[in-house]
């Protein structure tokens, strides 16, 4: 799903069409439309609403490709969305760039000490079950 979303930001252009229905979306990065449901409700994605329809713009589409790709990468919904809300078109989004990379560095150091502790974790399980087989011996 991540996978499908990352690389269809890359390869969106400007022949990418202007707007999108829900289920156009849905096919597109391979989500339930109940998903894009919850990013709306959350405030990450704003369609505009022609009577009961929801119509999903570029910005749209492109939030929703950061959003699965920040999902895939661990980010909370809370982090995603502030990192969506600092993108701004005079800077190119450098202040956007400049704060998911910290995030990602931040993922790696709380990923990095969460497999220290898996490593230290298995090497007791293998003392113990060493200690056991002794003694079942």
């Amino acid at each position: 799903m991540a996978s499908n979303s990352a690389s269809a930001v890359r390869h969106r252009d400007e022949h990418t069409p202007d707007s999108f229905t829900i289920s156009e979306m849905s096919r597109e990065f391979d989500i339930t439309p109940r998903a894009l449901r919850f990013y709306e409700e959350e405030g990450l994605i704003a369609p505009r609403r022609e009577g009961a329809a929801r119509i999903y713009s570029r910005r749209d589409w492109r939030r929703v490709g950061l959003i699965l790709r920040g999902k895939a990468v661990g980010f909370s919904l809370d982090e995603i969305g502030e990192l969506l809300d600092l993108y701004d078109p005079r800077d190119k989004g450098a202040a956007q760039r400049a704060a998911a990379k910290r995030y990602c560095e931040l993922k790696e150091d709380e990923l990095r000490r969460q497999r220290e502790a898996i490593e230290s974790k298995l090497g007791e399980l293998q003392r113990f079950a060493v200690q056991l087989d002794g003694k079942c011996n």
